[in-house]
């Protein structure tokens, strides 16, 4: 392998330095894998559909989090943690969500941040106000950031497999043009006054900013209070003040306070977005693409009362 550039030099030479997870690889029986391609571990769902997407059969990925998980301060299973032993390269998403991570790397371990170069969005309320928003791939204009990030730390791993990896990364990128593209036509068809987006978590900065949607949130990372009176009101206040017609919450979290909103204010429960997770493959958003236009198409459709 040549050597990397240090801002993405991704090689793991020892993933985790759990007794309790080293105690049971040793113990589990399982057979080595006669599968002799690079193995490449993310912290989520959607990195890994992005890696898959880019490293095509050059590469294996498994995601450490499983389908449905909320990541914010996740707690890896022994399960988790075995499945992505011995990988050659590590994909995080960073911004502080997947932070969790460095609890179970060896000191000095390194790994490829796929947002690194995306220009943060502070939070801007709650126990993290003042935070970088860590959802950035939900925007497909920084997704675009993820797949160059990807690209590199593949070519690093497999310099063989550049040329590949690239020629996907740019059809991959012309995709997501496309997919911002038609976000930002189908709010621009929105009356002015339905231009509002309102979730459970604040999750969705850099899609609002970047298809010109107005954010609204009950709180604003899943790791702090969720559903508080305060939060509640709040929100109902907004909700009516604006003539919101559909509100929204994600897969990762109970729905309950947002129904609460729902029923004071005469808004419609406009259904379920994805942020965090993917979902099973015969799923709604078995792919990154898809979740990004699942998410589009519901927002428009509640906004528009359709």
């Amino acid at each position: 392998m040549t050597k990397a550039r240090p801002t993405h030099r991704r090689t793991l030479a020892a993933l985790l330095s759990l007794p309790l997870f080293l105690s049971a690889c040793a113990n589990s029986g399982s057979e080595p894998s006669e599968d002799d391609r690079p193995l490449v571990a993310t912290t989520f769902t959607i990195l890994a559909d992005m890696t898959e997407r880019i490293g095509g059969d050059r590469v294996r990925v498994a995601s450490i989090t499983q389908v449905g998980a909320d990541i914010h301060q996740y707690e890896p299973t022994t399960g988790d943690l075995k499945r992505v032993a011995g990988a050659d390269l590590l994909i995080s998403n960073g911004l502080g969500v997947d932070d969790w991570l460095t609890r179970f790397l060896q000191s000095g371990a390194e790994h490829a941040v796929a947002a690194e170069g995306v220009a943060p969005i502070p939070i801007v309320s709650g126990e993290y106000e003042g935070r970088p928003n860590p959802h950035a791939w939900i925007s497909p204009r920084e997704g675009k950031t993820y797949v160059r990030n990807i690209t590199a730390a593949l070519s690093e791993l497999d310099p063989d497999g550049a040329a590949e990896f690239r020629h996907r990364a740019a059809e991959y990128e012309a995709e997501l043009d496309a997919v911002q593209e038609r976000a930002a036509r189908s709010v621009e068809s929105l009356p002015p006054d339905h231009r509002a987006l309102v979730t459970c978590e604040g999750a969705f900065s850099y899609l609002a900013r970047d298809v010109g949607l107005d954010e609204h949130y009950l709180w604003a990372v899943n790791t702090e209070g969720q559903g508080t009176p305060q939060q509640v009101t709040s929100l109902i206040d907004a909700v009516r003040d604006q003539q919101i017609p559909a509100v929204f919450c994600e897969s990762t979290v109970s729905d309950t306070a947002m129904r609460q909103v729902a029923r004071a204010t005469g808004a419609e429960m406009g259904g379920t977005l994805y942020v965090d997770s993917l979902s099973e493959p015969d799923g709604e958003v078995p792919s990154y693409i898809a979740l990004i236009e699942h998410d589009i198409d519901l927002i428009t459709k509640g906004l528009t009362g359709s």
